[in-house]
């Protein structure tokens, strides 16, 4: 055998090794936990044949403690390119198997070249997180790892898409790369998140916690908000990654993919003349007007158990991708408060980073009220709501169902915010508040009067403010034809190093 074909079996034997990570042992522990390894991620995640890996042989620096003695190829993070449905993506998957899938300062340095060429070539980012955190004998060349890739996450912030699947431990300082993404995956009961671990909060503040009450995926999905979405499976968090990949474009140059519907434009509705009831203190079912009006029903939640009082999510209209956002009226009447407001700025502003139209369902009786809503600072995080929609220049398409009052009403992005088309149902009431309150105010005037006068969408109608009141059943052919026109919309602002969001 010549010299050449044993440096190529020699490279083919590096290769099978650097595949297996930790060692088949490792990767046997990582399945019988339930979890599949970060290769196995990969390849669910990409096109079949599709990935195109980096930096398979790189090796961490470190001789402190011993480590000198352990190397393995890759060092804990496989890293590369791939497409998904034929668009190219870049990856990075933290390997369990080796360290702990901790965190060296050349695996810091792999994971940044791909941010790099992501931001470079213009695709999206996805990072598949499985880490024991900071490589504790790597000492501040670790912190400083982190410190870089969080730097590239700030500045790939609203230039490429960034999605974070959290597929097990993400701890300490790690969890702020997430936190930086756009959106955030977790899998129920293998994945956690959290600043600290249930024994160090125990020593502080005397609270026995679990890691899934402490930073599970219910728990950051429902309670924190953390988790745009929570998965049931490994699986079907990846299936859901390459779903929300389908409604985005590869970078806030472009505009995201459309898809291929049989839906008509002119489908109607006719339920929706009846869903809104005739009393007003009753609820209905805002999903249900979603579905009706969207393609083919098909509607992509975010945050689906977090602030449930507001809805945010992506659909298409006549194949173009939308976000829509909508008041609840079956949780708590619809009502703005601090995290629905947060929820929904945030994803408004996702929206207009991304080119991606805005299509508002409006119903909502005001801001909640109370002593913690206050001391929470419901008035800047509302503000955060009304900026978003403010500072938003993509197309902005409004409807107000029914209730639309005071605050509330300027903040579901109403003509002053530079609403671009704001349409009515007949069932609409624009007005500072409602009739019982306002009488209490009043105190000469009844409430058939103060009803007669403003409970209805006519004075908004005859003073401009929205620009017509719609029969409900032609909503989503009003809505696409309002979108099409916006089409080539084109909007500037002024000039700026940066804006001062209320945070």
């Amino acid at each position: 055998m010549n010299i050449q074909q044993n440096r190529i079996n020699e490279l083919v034997e590096r290769r099978a090794s650097a595949r297996l990570g930790g060692g088949q042992e490792r990767i046997d522990a990582q399945h019988r936990k339930g979890k599949l390894t970060a290769r196995e991620r990969l390849e669910l995640l990409l096109d079949a044949g599709s990935f195109e890996e980096f930096d398979m042989f790189v090796q961490h620096r470190c001789t402190n403690f011993g480590m000198d003695a352990q190397h393995f190829d890759g060092d804990g993070v496989v890293t590369g390119q791939g497409t998904i449905d034929g668009r190219l993506v870049y990856v990075f998957a933290q390997d369990f198997t080796v360290s702990g899938g901790s965190l060296s300062k050349t695996m810091s340095e792999k994971i940044c070249k791909v941010m790099d060429l992501a931001v470079r070539n213009g695709a999206p980012c996805i990072g598949l997180n499985d880490s024991g955190g900071a490589r504790i004998q790597e000492g501040i060349d670790s912190l400083a790892g982190y410190g870089d890739i969080f730097e590239r996450n700030i500045l790939a912030s609203g230039v490429v898409p960034q999605i974070s699947g959290i597929f097990g431990p993400c701890a300490g300082g790690a969890v702020y790369s997430p936190a930086l993404t756009d959106f955030t995956l977790m899998v129920k009961d293998t994945s956690y998140m959290f600043l600290t671990g249930p024994a160090v909060v125990k020593s502080v503040t005397g609270e026995e916690v679990t890691q899934e009450q402490l930073g599970g995926a219910v728990v950051h999905a429902s309670k924190s908000g953390v988790a745009h979405f929570a998965a049931a499976s490994e699986q079907e968090g990846i299936a859901t990654i390459k779903e929300l990949l389908g409604y985005l474009p590869q970078n806030n140059r472009e505009e995201a993919p459309e898809r291929p519907t049989a839906d008509p434009i002119s489908r109607v509705d006719d339920a929706l003349n009846e869903i809104v009831p005739d009393n007003p203190n009753k609820s209905y079912d805002m999903y249900r007007v979603i579905s009706g009006i969207v393609d083919d029903g098909r509607f992509l939640e975010v945050h689906k158990d977090f602030a449930k009082n507001i809805i945010v999510g992506f659909a298409h209209m006549n194949g173009r991708s939308v976000g829509v956002v909508a008041n609840q009226p079956d949780v708590l009447a619809g009502v703005l408060d601090i995290n629905a407001s947060r929820k929904a700025a945030r994803f408004v502003r996702f929206c207009d980073a991304f080119n991606i139209p805005l299509v508002t369902l409006v119903d909502v009786p005001g801001f909640l009220c109370g002593t913690q809503q206050e001391y929470g600072a419901i008035i800047t995080n509302g503000a955060k709501l009304l900026y978003a929609y403010g500072e938003a220049t993509v197309p902005k398409v409004t409807v107000t169902l029914r209730k639309s009052y005071g605050g509330a009403h300027i903040v579901m992005s109403c003509k002053q915010l530079r609403g671009d088309i704001n349409y009515a149902w007949p069932s609409a009431e624009i007005a500072v508040m409602g009739a019982k309150g306002a009488v209490g105010v009043l105190k000469n005037v009844t409430e058939e009067e103060y009803n007669n006068l403003f409970c209805n969408p006519y004075q908004a109608a005859q003073k401009g403010y929205i620009e017509d009141i719609i029969e409900p059943r032609n909503t989503r052919f009003r809505v696409i034809r309002a979108l099409e026109a916006l089409s080539c919309k084109q909007q500037e602002v002024p000039a700026k190093k940066h804006d001062n969001l209320p945070l």
